[in-house]
């Protein structure tokens, strides 16, 4: 199984090179990385420029022009360029335990798609952490973790724990609340049939809401991800929320019926359009 890591990156550059740094040491070493990137300035492709000199996968930077919060339309352009049978998506600002890649391909199964969940690092701890020339936030123990639960750095610690077994995970195959794009797992042909993210979406809240609705209306069920996959989610500025009443009016649509497609979606992406695009490739060459 071909695994495609899609990582989502806006002006925050920073961020982005302590994520690299956490792909560039997991443990499963079967995936590439593609960074859709939402039309950031040119320090995110420095940034990716750097981490690529040793990285042990491909990475393919990928860039669309800044008109405002497109994140649905960078994440279908990365999808479509893509080599993956599963795909995985994170934050640009999600550090990653060396085991995530290992713990998302064991928890993938034919007609599931996987939502993780995350702990949010505080501000202060956040600004510190990334004023190292490169973070290692990834290689800290579970108990480095504990103390800063206890000192208020992070909100929650449990997360970081791993619970063995399968039947439990699906307990709660019909909840889309709380499936989340800075930990989420799909099968490419999942994603397809239902046409990707929906470009109609603009502006920060719900498209992921919106995809895991519609997996959901084509049959396809949710298993949970938690205390297997967590991600660091570091602090960040709250985004821009003035289109959040148009995509609740949105997601309240989708919901009321059972369409399973998006309206602009996936199927726009010709193989030619996204070779035209600005795309650029490091590492080891894509299988």
């Amino acid at each position: 199984m071909r695994l495609s890591l899609i990582v989502t990156t806006y002006n925050r550059p920073d961020a982005l090179r302590a994520v690299l740094l956490s792909l560039a040491a997991q443990t499963d070493s079967g995936f590439e990385v593609l960074v859709a990137d939402d039309g950031s300035r040119p320090e995110t492709a420095a940034a990716i420029a750097d981490a690529a000199i040793d990285f042990p996968v491909p990475l393919v930077h990928l860039w669309q022009t800044d008109d405002g919060f497109r994140a649905a339309a960078a994440r279908n352009l990365a999808v479509a360029a893509s080599g993956g049978d599963y795909l995985v998506f994170i934050d640009g600002d999600c550090v990653l335990r060396p085991d995530f890649v290992a713990r998302h391909r064991a928890l993938a199964e034919a007609g599931w798609f996987v939502a993780g969940n995350r702990i949010l690092l505080g501000k202060d701890f956040t600004i510190n952490a990334l004023l190292a020339p490169y973070p290692r936030l990834h290689f800290d123990s579970r108990l480095a973790w504990l103390g800063r639960r206890l000192s208020g750095a992070i909100n929650r610690w449990l997360p970081l724990c791993f619970v063995p077994g399968q039947g439990w995970r699906k307990s709660q195959p019909n909840r889309w609340k709380g499936a989340r794009t800075c930990n989420l797992a799909i099968w490419r042909s999942d994603f397809d049939s239902v046409n990707g993210f929906d470009e109609a979406f603009q502006g920060w809240g719900h498209e992921d809401a919106d995809l895991a609705i519609r997996l959901l209306h084509a049959g396809v069920r949710r298993k949970d991800g938690r205390f297997a996959t967590a991600v660091l989610h570091l602090w960040h500025h709250e985004n821009d929320r003035s289109n959040l009443p148009e995509n609740e009016r949105r997601l309240a649509e989708i919901l009321a019926g059972d369409r399973v497609r998006a309206q602009q979606g996936i199927d726009a992406y010709t193989v030619e359009q996204v070779s035209a695009g600005r795309r650029q490739q490091f590492g080891p060459n894509t299988a």
